[in-house]
């Protein structure tokens, strides 16, 4: 602490009293104090100086960490904002996407309930069917059992027409007739002469014939007016005779 100039208390009658009054102003004590009163001032100003811009530049440092804060932060609204917008966009999208989806499901279900409707008037149609088929079934066999029983009771009697007329008849394939003779060519009384007759369609055909006949297309158009297959076979067995005379 600075030391503090005591300055006596002046006798003012007593200086007047003196022949040549002078009063010592103590100039040099005062000199030095105002010397060391202006040094303190000036060093209060120089750190008060000092103070303010310390104080100055660390408020700018701050204020500038302050910005550069600010600025971070409003760059990550926008970001935040920009996210915002694209995820509502996202979520309009899913929304539409989603009416879109449920619109599909509920036409599917539709759909979905008409084929069950149509598959059980089909499951009900195929049962019908099924009965109907396995009905026809049982009168086809009940039918065929009938057939057979007969065949075995006329087979003695076509073999003995078919030894006595020499021809044979029996089916092949589908819709076909194979017709056989035998006794034409009296050199060989064992020679085969035979056709195939397609009764398939309501024209009738004969793909092929051993040997072939020059007159057969004639004999089909004459089959297909009067439909008589009986006369038919009668008018191929004499064209294969007169082929035989022919060829003697």
């Amino acid at each position: 602490m600075a030391n503090v100039l005591r300055v006596p208390k002046l006798d003012l009658p007593a200086v007047l009293a003196q022949q040549n009054p002078q009063i010592d102003l103590r100039l040099e004590a005062y000199e030095v104090s105002t010397r060391n009163f202006l040094k303190a001032v000036s060093n209060y100003t120089q750190r008060a100086v000092t103070e303010i811009t310390n104080r100055k530049n660390n408020f700018s440092s701050e204020k500038k960490k302050i910005a550069e804060k600010t600025q971070q932060v409003e760059t990550e609204t926008n970001q935040c904002k920009l996210k915002e917008i694209e995820l509502i966009a996202a979520l309009d999208k899913e929304q539409e996407e989603k009416k879109e989806s449920e619109a599909s499901v509920a036409a599917f279900r539709r759909q979905l309930a008409s084929i069950k409707e149509k598959c059980a008037s089909l499951d009900a149609e195929i049962e019908l069917h099924r009965r109907t088929v396995a009905n026809l079934m049982r009168d086809r066999k009940r039918e065929q059992a009938i057939l057979n029983v007969r065949a075995s009771r006329i087979q003695p009697e076509v073999a003995a027409c078919e030894d006595r007329l020499k021809c044979a008849i029996e089916g092949i394939d589908k819709d076909k007739i194979l017709v056989r003779f035998s006794h034409i060519d009296p050199d060989d009384l064992n020679a085969e002469f035979s056709f195939v007759l397609d009764v398939s369609s309501r024209v009738y055909k004969v793909p092929t014939t051993t040997p072939y006949l020059p007159i057969l297309p004639l004999l089909l158009d004459e089959l297909n007016a009067s439909r008589d297959i009986y006369a038919f076979i009668r008018r191929i067995r004499q064209a294969f005779c007169e082929l035989v005379e022919q060829g003697r």
